[in-house]
């Protein structure tokens, strides 16, 4: 009877997990063996037959008949006397198979099985866990909204497997509730002691360019390649894709009749800004696409430093850089060089223009975020802030109204002096 109660803990196992019947037999053998090892010292002389389907378990004892007064291993020998209470025919030298009841390992070994057959189950559970989900990495991956934290929010998928979705992880527009299905890459599984934690990401490259697979049939069917991705969550991207097809304009079909194709991908981003240029090997057009929608009017290359200095005309250089630097900063993780933006005429005009004042002079009197704000859309002097008008710098900058004033106000007094 205890025999079928503990291949039915084993079935509560088999029924929740899924294991195959091979490997659950396999586990159920060798927790036996360990078993039988601690007990005897070896379990050599032991055969154990088991059907996990039918709930039966035997282990059979194998031991040679000695005579009475021979006997030194009581686990290897038996006697002739005992031998002959199995099967009164039995004679000196031959093999006796006798039944060992779970009851005979003593209940301290009897509960120490269980538990150790539990651990086996959920270790092999853990090692098939680890590898399906390994087999995922840089897969989008779908899941629901069990438990938010302040630092993490716990997802649940279909299986019951928990993934952990960091706040780092985050797009910062994110914002979930318990039930809510969330869509993310796969982006590592670590093992956590025995147990694999999952980690989900929605911030990764990888993720937008697996929407572009999933959401652009071109792509997916590979008649699109996407050649690089960067980003800034939730901010904005550049995507370069390009096709083997010169009948195919890549850029039209990811974005698609008015947008129409990339939307859901933006939307799934948390309106993520996202730029789609056409790959080209000539870097000098390339840097050009990247800085879209600036239009530049020459670049100088320094193909030893990976450094170009991109010429345009005033009205280019907010747009080049555009708001808090991310346009210049994704260009140049797009492209690999080092973009130095510089307005024409700046050197020709050093001369003639040369009373105006560096933005750093005035560090006393202007704090330095309110420098560096002017400086992101590539004003860094006074004249040529004096020259802007005040609406237009507050569209273009995080600064206020007031702040700008103020500015102005200080600069001026420096030329009127």
């Amino acid at each position: 009877m205890e025999n079928l109660a503990l291949i039915d803990s084993f079935s509560e196992f088999k029924d929740d997990k899924l294991i195959d019947r091979v490997t659950l037999m396999a586990i159920l053998e060798d927790v036996f063996r360990n078993a039988l090892k601690k007990k005897f010292g070896s379990d050599d002389n032991f055969d154990i037959i088991i059907n996990p389907d039918k709930g039966d378990m035997e282990i059979w004892q194998r031991r040679i008949i000695v005579a009475d007064d021979d006997l030194d291993l009581d686990h290897l020998e038996i006697t002739l006397t005992e031998a002959r209470k199995i099967e009164p025919d039995f004679e000196i030298g031959e093999e006796v198979s006798e039944e060992v009841k779970l009851i005979d390992l003593g209940r301290r070994a009897i509960l120490a099985l269980r538990q150790n057959l539990i651990s086996k189950i959920h270790e092999h559970d853990n090692t098939n866990l680890y590898k399906q989900f390994k087999d995922l990495i840089g897969e989008i991956y779908t899941a629901e909204v069990h438990h938010v934290r302040p630092r993490v929010v716990i997802l649940i998928d279909d299986d019951g497997n928990e993934i952990v979705l960091p706040k780092e992880k985050q797009i910062p527009s994110d914002f979930f509730r318990k039930g809510d299905n969330v869509r993310g890459i796969i982006e590592s599984v670590e093992l956590k002691g025995n147990k694999p934690q999952i980690i989900m990401s929605r911030t990764s490259e990888k993720f937008l360019e697996k929407l572009f697979e999933q959401e652009i049939p071109e792509v997916f069917d590979g008649l699109i390649m996407v050649k690089n991705v960067v980003r800034i969550p939730g901010e904005k991207a550049k995507v370069a894709v390009d096709s083997y097809d010169d009948r195919i304009d890549p850029v039209g079909a990811c974005v698609g009749m008015k947008g129409s194709r990339i939307h859901g991908i933006v939307r799934e981003l948390g309106n993520e800004n996202i730029d789609v240029i056409n790959y080209t090997s000539n870097i000098q057009l390339y840097i050009t696409r990247a800085l879209s929608p600036a239009k530049v009017s020459s670049i100088k290359i320094n193909e030893d430093t990976k450094r170009a200095e991109v010429f345009l005309k005033l009205e280019e250089v907010s747009k080049a850089i555009g708001r808090g630097g991310h346009n210049i900063k994704l260009a140049g993780q797009l492209t690999g060089y080092e973009l130095d933006v510089i307005r024409e005429g700046d050197v020709a005009g050093a001369v003639a223009d040369d009373d105006d004042v560096e933005l750093t002079e005035f560090s006393d009197e202007i704090e330095e975020w309110v420098i560096e704000e002017f400086a992101k859309i590539g004003l860094d002097t006074a004249k040529s802030i004096l020259k802007q008008d005040v609406n237009d710098l507050v569209r273009r900058t995080d600064l206020e109204e007031e702040t700008i004033l103020d500015v102005m106000r200080i600069l001026k007094e420096e030329f009127d002096s």
